[in-house]
Protein backbone atom coordinates (compact mmCIF):
# COMPACT_ATOMS: atom_id res chain seq x y z
CA UNK A 1 0.00 0.00 0.00
CA UNK A 2 3.16 2.33 0.93
CA UNK A 3 3.99 1.79 -2.63
CA UNK A 4 0.66 2.37 -4.08
CA UNK A 5 0.00 5.79 -2.31
CA UNK A 6 4.23 6.84 -3.04
CA UNK A 7 3.81 6.33 -6.68
CA UNK A 8 0.53 8.34 -6.66
CA UNK A 9 1.89 11.25 -4.70
CA UNK A 10 4.71 12.32 -7.09
CA UNK A 11 3.09 13.36 -10.06
CA UNK A 12 0.36 14.88 -7.96
CA UNK A 13 2.74 16.81 -5.80
CA UNK A 14 4.83 17.79 -8.79
CA UNK A 15 1.92 19.16 -11.07
CA UNK A 16 -0.50 21.11 -8.85
CA UNK A 17 1.47 21.68 -5.48
CA UNK A 18 4.64 23.32 -6.88
CA UNK A 19 2.56 24.78 -9.94
CA UNK A 20 -0.38 26.26 -7.80
CA UNK A 21 2.79 27.96 -5.45
CA UNK A 22 4.49 29.49 -8.41
CA UNK A 23 0.94 30.90 -9.75
CA UNK A 24 0.43 31.62 -5.98
CA UNK A 25 3.57 33.74 -6.22
CA UNK A 26 2.23 35.87 -9.59
CA UNK A 27 -1.47 35.93 -7.75
CA UNK A 28 -0.13 37.72 -4.77
CA UNK A 29 1.82 40.48 -7.02
CA UNK A 30 -0.36 41.61 -8.84
CA UNK A 31 -3.19 41.80 -6.11
CA UNK A 32 -0.65 43.94 -4.33
CA UNK A 33 -0.30 45.69 -7.67
CA UNK A 34 -4.02 46.32 -8.82
CA UNK A 35 -4.59 48.11 -5.30
CA UNK A 36 -2.06 50.64 -6.18
CA UNK A 37 -3.37 51.80 -9.28
CA UNK A 38 -5.10 54.56 -10.06
CA UNK A 39 -8.80 53.95 -10.11
CA UNK A 40 -8.68 50.63 -8.68
CA UNK A 41 -11.71 49.27 -6.53
CA UNK A 42 -11.28 47.99 -3.53
CA UNK A 43 -10.18 44.65 -2.67
CA UNK A 44 -12.12 42.53 0.32
CA UNK A 45 -10.16 39.58 1.36
CA UNK A 46 -13.75 38.06 1.86
CA UNK A 47 -14.26 38.31 -2.02
CA UNK A 48 -10.47 37.22 -3.38
CA UNK A 49 -11.30 34.12 -5.83
CA UNK A 50 -7.72 33.47 -7.24
CA UNK A 51 -7.73 31.59 -10.64
CA UNK A 52 -4.30 30.14 -10.86
CA UNK A 53 -3.80 28.44 -14.10
CA UNK A 54 -5.74 30.41 -16.95
CA UNK A 55 -2.87 32.27 -17.77
CA UNK A 56 -1.92 30.08 -20.79
CA UNK A 57 -0.46 31.56 -24.03
CA UNK A 58 -2.93 29.48 -26.12
CA UNK A 59 -6.11 28.65 -25.81
CA UNK A 60 -7.14 24.56 -26.57
CA UNK A 61 -10.21 22.76 -26.19
CA UNK A 62 -8.15 19.52 -26.01
CA UNK A 63 -10.85 17.66 -24.30
CA UNK A 64 -12.95 14.23 -24.48
CA UNK A 65 -16.19 15.98 -24.08
CA UNK A 66 -15.73 18.95 -26.30
CA UNK A 67 -15.69 16.92 -29.13
CA UNK A 68 -17.77 13.80 -28.55
CA UNK A 69 -20.57 16.39 -27.23
CA UNK A 70 -19.66 17.96 -31.09
CA UNK A 71 -19.94 14.63 -32.60
CA UNK A 72 -22.70 13.38 -30.71
CA UNK A 73 -25.04 16.12 -31.19
CA UNK A 74 -24.05 16.57 -34.55
CA UNK A 75 -25.43 13.27 -35.54
CA UNK A 76 -28.62 13.68 -33.25
CA UNK A 77 -29.64 16.93 -35.15
CA UNK A 78 -29.09 15.20 -38.48
CA UNK A 79 -30.98 11.97 -37.32
CA UNK A 80 -34.53 14.79 -37.07
CA UNK A 81 -35.46 12.44 -33.74
CA UNK A 82 -38.05 14.20 -31.93
CA UNK A 83 -37.57 12.00 -28.90
CA UNK A 84 -34.04 11.26 -27.50
CA UNK A 85 -32.90 9.62 -24.61
CA UNK A 86 -29.77 10.40 -22.75
CA UNK A 87 -28.10 8.45 -20.65
CA UNK A 88 -25.73 10.00 -17.62
CA UNK A 89 -24.19 12.51 -19.88
CA UNK A 90 -22.60 15.65 -19.03
CA UNK A 91 -25.53 18.13 -17.90
CA UNK A 92 -24.91 21.23 -20.40
CA UNK A 93 -24.96 18.46 -23.49
CA UNK A 94 -28.50 17.36 -22.17
CA UNK A 95 -29.40 21.04 -21.86
CA UNK A 96 -28.00 21.81 -25.91
CA UNK A 97 -30.33 19.13 -27.08
CA UNK A 98 -33.07 20.48 -25.77
CA UNK A 99 -33.22 23.14 -28.33
CA UNK A 100 -33.70 20.41 -31.20
CA UNK A 101 -35.63 18.00 -29.78
CA UNK A 102 -37.62 16.51 -26.46
CA UNK A 103 -34.99 14.67 -24.24
CA UNK A 104 -35.45 12.54 -21.51
CA UNK A 105 -32.27 12.11 -19.22
CA UNK A 106 -31.93 9.19 -17.35
CA UNK A 107 -29.18 9.00 -13.99
CA UNK A 108 -28.93 7.66 -10.42
CA UNK A 109 -28.86 11.50 -9.93
CA UNK A 110 -32.11 13.17 -11.29
CA UNK A 111 -30.93 16.92 -13.38
CA UNK A 112 -32.89 19.07 -11.15
CA UNK A 113 -33.77 21.66 -14.39
CA UNK A 114 -37.70 22.55 -14.30
CA UNK A 115 -36.96 25.44 -15.92
CA UNK A 116 -35.65 23.77 -18.81
CA UNK A 117 -38.76 23.14 -21.63
CA UNK A 118 -38.40 20.11 -23.88
CA UNK A 119 -36.53 17.84 -21.20
CA UNK A 120 -37.57 15.68 -18.30
CA UNK A 121 -35.19 14.22 -15.70
CA UNK A 122 -35.80 10.41 -14.67
CA UNK A 123 -33.95 8.75 -12.04
CA UNK A 124 -32.96 5.54 -12.90
CA UNK A 125 -29.67 3.20 -13.54
CA UNK A 126 -28.28 2.15 -16.55
CA UNK A 127 -27.89 -1.34 -15.43
CA UNK A 128 -32.08 -1.33 -15.36
CA UNK A 129 -33.06 1.34 -17.71
CA UNK A 130 -37.17 2.12 -17.06
CA UNK A 131 -38.26 1.12 -20.77
CA UNK A 132 -39.28 -1.95 -22.46
CA UNK A 133 -37.18 -3.76 -25.21
CA UNK A 134 -36.55 -2.60 -28.32
CA UNK A 135 -38.31 0.55 -27.63
CA UNK A 136 -35.89 3.69 -27.99
CA UNK A 137 -34.90 5.06 -31.58
CA UNK A 138 -32.38 7.54 -30.51
CA UNK A 139 -29.96 7.20 -27.08
CA UNK A 140 -27.01 8.55 -26.03
CA UNK A 141 -24.28 7.59 -23.60
CA UNK A 142 -20.90 9.62 -23.26
CA UNK A 143 -18.43 9.30 -20.90
CA UNK A 144 -20.02 7.70 -18.62
CA UNK A 145 -20.10 3.78 -18.57
CA UNK A 146 -16.34 3.18 -17.69
CA UNK A 147 -17.28 5.06 -13.93
CA UNK A 148 -20.02 1.86 -13.72
CA UNK A 149 -19.83 -0.30 -10.47
CA UNK A 150 -16.64 1.38 -9.30
CA UNK A 151 -18.32 3.30 -6.49
CA UNK A 152 -17.03 7.09 -7.42
CA UNK A 153 -20.81 8.09 -8.19
CA UNK A 154 -22.52 6.65 -5.56
CA UNK A 155 -23.62 3.14 -7.06
CA UNK A 156 -22.70 -0.07 -6.14
CA UNK A 157 -19.23 -1.86 -6.73
CA UNK A 158 -19.29 -4.09 -9.57
CA UNK A 159 -16.79 -5.64 -11.65
CA UNK A 160 -19.10 -6.04 -14.99
CA UNK A 161 -20.28 -2.36 -14.78
CA UNK A 162 -19.26 -1.13 -17.97
CA UNK A 163 -20.31 -4.71 -19.61
CA UNK A 164 -23.35 -4.64 -18.30
CA UNK A 165 -24.57 -1.16 -19.16
CA UNK A 166 -23.71 -1.68 -22.66
CA UNK A 167 -25.79 -4.73 -22.61
CA UNK A 168 -28.79 -2.56 -21.49
CA UNK A 169 -28.44 0.17 -23.91
CA UNK A 170 -28.48 -2.35 -26.58
CA UNK A 171 -31.56 -3.92 -25.06
CA UNK A 172 -33.67 -0.78 -24.84
CA UNK A 173 -32.16 0.34 -28.62
CA UNK A 174 -34.97 -0.12 -31.09
CA UNK A 175 -34.61 -2.15 -34.66
CA UNK A 176 -32.68 0.70 -36.75
CA UNK A 177 -32.71 3.21 -34.05
CA UNK A 178 -29.38 4.82 -33.10
CA UNK A 179 -27.27 4.71 -30.21
CA UNK A 180 -24.45 7.16 -29.64
CA UNK A 181 -21.88 6.03 -27.31
CA UNK A 182 -18.23 6.88 -26.01
CA UNK A 183 -15.65 6.39 -23.41
CA UNK A 184 -11.68 6.03 -22.74
CA UNK A 185 -10.14 3.57 -25.27
CA UNK A 186 -6.85 2.24 -25.56
CA UNK A 187 -4.45 -0.16 -23.64
CA UNK A 188 -7.22 -1.80 -21.03
CA UNK A 189 -6.40 -0.73 -17.75
CA UNK A 190 -8.81 0.12 -14.24
CA UNK A 191 -8.07 3.63 -12.78
CA UNK A 192 -9.62 3.02 -9.39
CA UNK A 193 -12.18 4.27 -8.25
CA UNK A 194 -12.13 6.80 -11.86
CA UNK A 195 -12.88 5.22 -14.55
CA UNK A 196 -11.51 1.78 -16.76
CA UNK A 197 -10.19 2.18 -20.18
CA UNK A 198 -11.40 -0.33 -22.28
CA UNK A 199 -9.73 -1.70 -25.74
CA UNK A 200 -12.16 -0.80 -28.80
CA UNK A 201 -12.60 -4.56 -29.72
CA UNK A 202 -13.98 -5.06 -25.76
CA UNK A 203 -16.66 -2.55 -27.21
CA UNK A 204 -17.42 -3.85 -30.08
CA UNK A 205 -17.43 -7.28 -28.23
CA UNK A 206 -20.00 -5.54 -25.56
CA UNK A 207 -22.41 -4.57 -28.89
CA UNK A 208 -22.05 -7.70 -30.26
CA UNK A 209 -25.93 -7.83 -31.55
CA UNK A 210 -25.67 -4.28 -33.32
CA UNK A 211 -24.17 -2.89 -35.82
CA UNK A 212 -21.36 -0.25 -35.96
CA UNK A 213 -22.19 2.42 -38.30
CA UNK A 214 -19.22 4.41 -37.49
CA UNK A 215 -16.33 4.53 -35.28
CA UNK A 216 -14.34 8.50 -34.28
CA UNK A 217 -11.87 9.32 -31.99
CA UNK A 218 -10.26 11.99 -30.01
CA UNK A 219 -6.67 10.43 -29.42
CA UNK A 220 -3.89 10.61 -27.61
CA UNK A 221 -1.73 12.95 -29.84
CA UNK A 222 -4.78 15.55 -29.26
CA UNK A 223 -7.01 14.84 -32.79
CA UNK A 224 -9.80 14.38 -33.58
CA UNK A 225 -10.26 12.02 -36.25
CA UNK A 226 -13.62 10.93 -37.70
CA UNK A 227 -14.69 7.56 -39.26
CA UNK A 228 -11.71 5.50 -39.05
CA UNK A 229 -10.69 1.72 -37.96
CA UNK A 230 -11.32 1.38 -34.22
CA UNK A 231 -8.02 -0.85 -34.21
CA UNK A 232 -6.38 2.53 -35.09
CA UNK A 233 -6.26 3.64 -30.86
CA UNK A 234 -6.24 0.61 -29.54
CA UNK A 235 -2.26 1.21 -28.64
CA UNK A 236 -3.38 4.51 -27.26
CA UNK A 237 -2.73 5.30 -23.67
CA UNK A 238 -6.54 7.49 -22.88
CA UNK A 239 -8.64 8.12 -26.55
CA UNK A 240 -12.09 8.81 -25.98
CA UNK A 241 -13.73 6.19 -28.85
CA UNK A 242 -17.04 7.64 -30.07
CA UNK A 243 -19.17 4.46 -31.05
CA UNK A 244 -21.98 4.67 -33.35
CA UNK A 245 -24.49 2.05 -33.06
CA UNK A 246 -28.01 1.01 -34.78
CA UNK A 247 -29.47 -2.49 -34.40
Amino acid sequence: MRKIIKRWKRPLIKTNIFSGLRQYGKFIKDWLSYRKMEGAEPIQLKDTYPCLFDNVSNFSPGSHYFYQDIWAFTKIYNSKTERHIDVGSKADFVGYLTSITNVEFVDIRPLDAPYLKNFKSIKGSILEMPYENSTLQSISCLHVAEHIGLGRYGDPLNPLGTKQAAAELARCLAKEGNLYFSLPVGKPKLCFNAHRIHSPNQILEYFSDLKLVEFSAYDDQKRFVENVDPVSVKNNKFACGMFWFTK
